[in-house]
């Protein structure tokens, strides 16, 4: 959907890669939660596939578009200037930022949606 409305190549690199996203974000470990929080669960969405690129083309785009849909899925809109996902999306790659730094910007411009 992302690359048929941005342009660029259909196709996926890494098919286990988006099936292991799935499960990731509720993981638990001696029956604590991994990412306890909905920004650090959203953050694991855009570390993955920004970082293991598991598409052919729009790693990028798709990375931010599932974080901002599953955000959305749990009450909760970004709220940015025009081209800020975008810029923001070459940080994490580019400064390789941890889950931490990716949750507290989504945390940062997230805002409660009304019901």
């Amino acid at each position: 959907m992302v690359v048929d409305e941005t342009g660029g190549s259909h196709g996926v690199r890494d098919y286990n890669a988006i099936l292991s996203l799935e499960k990731t974000p509720g993981q638990e470990v001696f029956g604590k939660e991994l990412y306890p929080t909905i920004f650090l669960k959203a953050a694991v969405y855009i570390r993955n596939i920004l970082m293991n690129r598991p598409f052919i083309d729009g790693n990028k785009r798709t990375g931010m578009t599932s974080a901002t849909v599953f955000l959305e899925d749990n009450g909760y809109i970004i709220v940015v200037k025009e081209g800020e996902i975008e810029y923001f999306a070459l940080q994490v790659v580019s400064k390789r930022l941890d889950l931490g730094e990716i949750a507290n910007w989504l945390k940062k411009y997230s805002k409660k949606m009304d019901k």
